[in-house]
C-alpha cells in the first residue's frame, strides 16, 4: 500500500514538473470626455443639463496556451455604470485559435453582427441620427458568443449567438462577411434574427465604403422586418468624409428611416443630415457635429437641429 502512494505521489510530481509557465501581458488604458450637447424640437434627445462627462479604464490581460491559443480577457470601469451601481462593462473573454478564428463570449455590452453593423458611414464624429431614432438593426446583450475568422485573405467571417433566458425570449443568431480585398474598398454584408424581444425581428444589413486619396465615400441599407404589424423599418445612409491632413477630417452624412405604420402624425420618414469635424492633438482631441432632422422617431412635429462639441482625452 505505501509503494502504491509512493508512485502515484512520484507521478503527481513529475507531471506537474512538465507543466510549463508562460508569462501573462497585463495593460491599462483609459480615456475621459467632456462634452457639451444640444438640440431644438427633435424629440426628447439632449434635454436637461447640456454638460457631461465620460470616463472609462481599460484592463486588458492576456496569455498563451501550451497549443498556442492566446486566451485574452478584457474589461472597462466606466464612471456612468458606477453610478448605476455596475462599474464593468466590455467584460469578455476572447480565444484567438489562429487559422481556426477567434471565439470569444462577451458578459456585457455585446453586439450582434448586424448591430456592429448597423451604420459603418465614414463621419469625423458622430452618425447622422445621433439626437434622433436609431436605426432599429441588430440587437446588444450580455452573455452572447461571437466568432471572427480572417484567414481567408481579404476576407473576414462572422457570427453571433445569444442563448435565450435572463430576459432573452428566445435564442438570436447573425452572421456576416466583410470583403477588404481590393485597396480601399470595403464591402460588407450581414443578416440574422433577433428573438430577444416579444417579436421576432429578421435584419439585413449592406454598405460598401472607398476610399480615394484624402475622400471616404459610403453607402449603407438596412432592413428590420418585424413579427409585429406595421413594425418594419428601412434605413438607407449616404456620407463622405476628407481627411484634411493626419489631425483634421470634416465629414457629411445624410440618412433616412422609413417606417411601415400608415400614421400620417407618428410614420412620417425621418430624415436627418449632418456635419462634424474632428481635430487631434497628440492624446487629446477636439470634435463636433451639427444635425438637422424632419420628422424625428416618424413624428412629423419633431423637425429641428441638433448638436454636439466634444473635448478628449486619452492615456
Amino acid at each position: 500500500m505505501n509503494k502504491l502512494k509512493k508512485v502515484g505521489l512520484t507521478a503527481l510530481a513529475a507531471s506537474l514538473a512538465t507543466v510549463s509557465a508562460h508569462a501573462v501581458d497585463i495593460s491599462a488604458s483609459g480615456s475621459a470626455t467632456l462634452s457639451y450637447t444640444g438640440n431644438s424640437n427633435v424629440g426628447t434627445k439632449g434635454t436637461g443639463n447640456p454638460f457631461a462627462m465620460a470616463d472609462t479604464v481599460n484592463f486588458k490581460a492576456s496569455g498563451e496556451m501550451d497549443n498556442g491559443f492566446i486566451v485574452t480577457m478584457t474589461m472597462g470601469l466606466d464612471g456612468s455604470k458606477t453610478a448605476a451601481g455596475a462599474a464593468f462593462e466590455d467584460r469578455a473573454i476572447a480565444i484567438d485559435m489562429g487559422d481556426m478564428g477567434t471565439l470569444s463570449f462577451k458578459a456585457q455590452d455585446g453586439s450582434s453582427v448586424t448591430g456592429a453593423m448597423d451604420d459603418k458611414m465614414p463621419s469625423a464624429y458622430e452618425e447622422t441620427w445621433f439626437q434622433a431614432d436609431a436605426p432599429g438593426n441588430g440587437s446588444g446583450a450580455g452573455n452572447m458568443w461571437t466568432y471572427s475568422n480572417s484567414s481567408m485573405e481579404g476576407v473576414t467571417l462572422e457570427a453571433s449567438f445569444t442563448p435565450s433566458g435572463g430576459g432573452q425570449v428566445d435564442s438570436s443568431t447573425d452572421v456576416g462577411i466583410t470583403y477588404t480585398g481590393i485597396d480601399g474598398l470595403t464591402i460588407g454584408v450581414a443578416a440574422g434574427t433577433d428573438s430577444g424581444g416579444s417579436a421576432d425581428m429578421d435584419n439585413s444589413t449592406k454598405y460598401i465604403t472607398y476610399a480615394y486619396d484624402a475622400f471616404t465615400f459610403g453607402v449603407q441599407s438596412n432592413s428590420a422586418d418585424s413579427a409585429t404589424a406595421n413594425a418594419d423599418e428601412e434605413f438607407t445612409a449616404y456620407a463622405v468624409s476628407y481627411a484634411v491632413n493626419d489631425d483634421l477630417s470634416i465629414s457629411y452624412g445624410y440618412s433616412e428611416i422609413d417606417y411601415e405604420g400608415v400614421s400620417t402624425i407618428t410614420d412620417e420618414t425621418q430624415e436627418a443630415a449632418a456635419v462634424s469635424v474632428s481635430y487631434s492633438m497628440g492624446s487629446m482631441s477636439l470634435a463636433a457635429t451639427r444635425s438637422d432632422v424632419d420628422n424625428e422617431g416618424g413624428n412629423k412635429e419633431h423637425d429641428g437641429a441638433g448638436y454636439a462639441i466634444e473635448l478628449g482625452f486619452t492615456f
